[in-house]
């Protein structure tokens, strides 16, 4: 069973308004629903986190020796059996 913690907000009345007809919609209680909304942020933020983590973990794709220069824009971008 999860803990639940209680915790008080602060909201301008439009806001609240819009939040109490959403729980009303969803036959939930505002309390619910919030938690709900900061529950997906807090996961797509941690996907977002984790999916950034592993491309920077991720090894260059274009690798050139020492001393080597980069190649130019045209042979980057150079395909074969195109006139």
């Amino acid at each position: 069973m999860v803990t639940m913690r209680r915790l008080t907000i602060s909201l301008d009345e439009e806001t609240a308004t819009w939040l109490r007809a959403r729980a009303t919609e969803r036959d939930t209680s505002v309390s619910s629903l919030v938690g709900e909304m900061l529950r997906r942020e807090m996961e797509r933020e941690y996907r977002y986190l984790r999916a950034m983590n592993e491309f920077l973990a991720t090894p260059p794709f274009l690798k050139r020796d020492p001393g080597e220069s980069w190649p130019s824009r045209d042979e980057t971008h150079r395909r074969s059996g195109i006139a």
